[in-house]
This record gives C-alpha cells, sequence and structure tokens, in this order.
C-alpha cells in the first residue's frame, strides 16, 4: 500500500470515527429530549430508555448511511456509463472531423494537381 492510500485509509477511518461520535452525540440529546417530560421515570428506567434509545439512533443512522452509499455507488456506476458513451462519442466525432479534414486535404490537392 502506498502513503497515498495509507493517509486516504488513515483519514477515511478518523472520519468514520467522528462521524460515530457525532451520531452517538445527538442520540444521546434526542433521548434526553424524550425522557425529559417523563419525570415520573426513576433514574435507573431513564438511564435505561435513554440507553435504548441511543443503541436504536445508532442501529437508524448506520442503516441510513449504508442506505446512502449504496446509492452513491448506484449514481456513480450511472454517470460513468454516461461518461464513457459521451466520451465515444466526442472521439467518433473527433475522428469524423479527422477523416473529413484529410478527405478535403486530399480532393483540393488532387484537383490542383490535375489543374496543372
Amino acid at each position: 500500500m502506498t502513503a497515498m492510500e495509507e493517509s486516504r485509509t488513515l483519514i477515511n477511518d478518523i472520519e468514520g470515527h467522528l462521524l460515530l461520535a457525532a451520531a452517538r452525540a445527538e442520540g444521546r440529546a434526542a433521548a434526553a429530549r424524550v425522557t425529559d417530560p417523563l419525570d415520573w421515570l426513576t433514574d435507573g428506567q431513564r438511564e435505561f430508555l435513554e440507553g435504548r434509545f441511543e443503541a436504536e439512533y445508532l442501529v437508524l443512522a448506520r442503516d441510513s448511511w449504508q442506505r446512502t452509499a449504496v446509492r452513491a455507488g448506484a449514481l456513480r456506476e450511472e454517470y460513468e456509463e454516461v461518461y464513457r458513451g459521451l466520451r465515444r462519442r466526442l472521439l467518433a466525432g473527433c475522428l469524423l472531423g479527422w477523416v473529413v479534414t484529410a478527405v478535403g486535404v486530399v480532393m483540393v490537392c488532387l484537383s490542383q494537381a490535375t489543374a496543372t
């Protein structure tokens, strides 16, 4: 693995850890918002409920990230296919233009040669 690939992998790992930490913080904040009005809960019940809520929040976040990654991969494939088609058409157009230009030059040279 090259140094560039290693640094990219490290950056991806750090980004993943930061996303997970942010999702956990969001889950804890959401859990607190849900349990705050439930003043009849005991401390143990509140902790249990907040822990369950945070865990479910993380599962939902992970599922959402996975769906997003799958969709991004599908879009990438679609766009790459479109790009390849456009590139083929551009190359064909350039080749056709070169052929037409070459034929034109040959015809001009032939007409000048027969005129003299």
